[in-house]
């Protein structure tokens, strides 16, 4: 990200249900990713260039020089998680490292890239009953939640995700959602990896339309603005270095 230019974003979808299933295809029939990008350009306008890419395209849309030119990468999952290729995973999780924004969204806590990141199952427990979902904002200082102007938020019909949620304690949890049917979620999770910042967050499914909602879109758009990660150096690698003041001889 260069001072002064628009948030590069690119969100990644299966793109499959939208393509095979009429239910899906009655809430999104553009995509998944259609919704989502038109929040972002209707929330921030200028502030972002956004585009989108999918799993059938080749390299899955997410070549070496895309995710170069990538800022943040706002991710869905769903279905067909193992097809994403392991070289690409290894790219993303790189790009991630050396400082790319991660937002991943509901179901992609099975994805790859953010099970790679995590370093657990990242399984939850999960019912889709269209029960009332009741979010919380438990951290309302966080830029993620700037603007929303309210102590929590319903979505009147969502799939349950219950805990345990298999993820390493969060370094900043945002939200916490209950459910009608009695469950708590860790629902708005903040994880930083190397330079990258992740945010996972839960909300969200293939045939409800959460993804129209305002108040998810406006942590969405928030999300993509603190993912965007000033530049800066950062390396991975070992290296010998020589000490910065002058060493006493021993014995």
């Amino acid at each position: 990200m260069v001072a002064g230019e628009p948030v590069r974003v690119m969100v990644w979808n299966e793109y499959f249900h939208e393509r095979c299933r009429p239910d899906v295809q009655q809430v999104y029939p553009d995509g998944i990713h259609a919704v989502v990008l038109d929040g972002l350009r209707r929330k921030l306008g200028s502030q972002v260039e956004v585009s989108a890419a999918w799993l059938d395209q080749p390299e899955h849309g997410l070549s070496v020089e895309r995710l170069e030119r990538t800022d943040v990468l706002v991710w869905w999952g769903h279905a067909l998680h193992e097809e994403v290729k392991d070289e690409v995973v290894e790219r993303v999780v790189r790009r991630v490292w050396h400082g790319m924004g991660l937002v991943a969204l509901h179901s992609a806590h099975a994805s790859k890239p953010f099970r790679r990141l995590m370093g657990t199952s990242c399984m939850l427990r999960w019912r889709e009953a269209g029960e009332r979902e009741r979010v919380w904002v438990v951290a309302p200082g966080h830029p993620i939640v700037r603007g929303l102007g309210v102590e929590y938020f319903e979505l009147p019909a969502s799939e349950m995700y219950g805990e345990y949620f298999d993820i390493p304690v969060p370094d900043e949890l945002v939200t916490i959602s209950w459910f009608q049917g009695g469950e708590l979620f860790r629902s708005g999770c903040v994880f930083y990896r190397g330079r990258g910042r992740i945010f996972y967050f839960s909300p969200g499914h293939e045939t409800y339309p959460i993804y129209y909602d305002a108040h998810v879109q406006q942590i969405l758009a928030n999300a993509v603005l603190w993912a965007a990660t000033p530049p800066g150096p950062y390396t991975s690698e070992a290296r010998r270095c020589e000490p910065l003041e002058p060493l006493e001889p021993r014995g």
